[in-house]
């Protein structure tokens, strides 16, 4: 009898859950995901994923030169929304290394987006490290696995050309916008 009412309330239980529809907001970025993407995804479940957006794959090469492929995906309309690269090119069990955000409407828990500035950034996490390039700085946090690069031209004249200079996080405008993030998964 006892057995007979634990499987009852079990079952009404399971039942219950089952009913709920959890929402799940597909612009929401987090440290292993991002919407229904995550970073165990394989590329071939990309078209489940974003069956309702249009997904173009960039072949490079071929299978014997082992480039990475890749993947942009598009709106129905046409706007980019985000570009992944796989771990292994021409492969649809590799699963996704880099997602490059593209549309503003995605943002993390801390409500940073491709719209939102350095002194967004820095309120919101602890940055690891800044990286000086030709024409742009990389902004890590290590916290969700983010970069995000700003255009030199944000940057004071001073800071702009010289490769070799340390760039610290005061000398970098709080104005200074970015112009695209990444997630890195592997």
């Amino acid at each position: 009898m006892k057995n007979s009412i634990f499987s009852l309330i079990l079952i009404a239980i399971v039942l219950v859950s089952c009913t709920k529809d959890p929402k799940i907001d597909l612009f929401k970025i987090n440290k292993q995901n991002i919407g229904l993407l995550t970073d165990t995804t394989q590329v071939k479940d990309l078209e489940f994923i974003f069956s309702k957006d249009s997904i173009v794959k960039f072949i490079k090469g071929d299978e014997f030169t082992g480039d990475v492929n890749d993947i942009d995906i598009y709106e129905k309309g046409g706007k980019k929304l985000l570009s992944i690269t796989p771990n292994q090119a021409l492969d649809s069990t590799a699963v996704i290394e880099t997602v490059q955000i593209l549309d503003s409407r995605f943002k993390t828990d801390k409500n940073i987006s491709t719209l939102s500035t350095f002194k967004d950034i820095n309120a919101a996490y602890k940055i690891s490290r800044i990286d000086n390039l030709i024409n742009s700085i990389v902004i890590s946090v290590k916290e969700i696995n983010a970069s995000f690069t700003i255009d030199k031209k944000e940057l004071p004249a001073n800071l702009r050309f010289d490769m070799n200079m340390k760039i610290e996080k005061s000398q970098i405008p709080d104005s200074a916008k970015i112009k695209y993030f990444m997630l890195h998964w592997l």
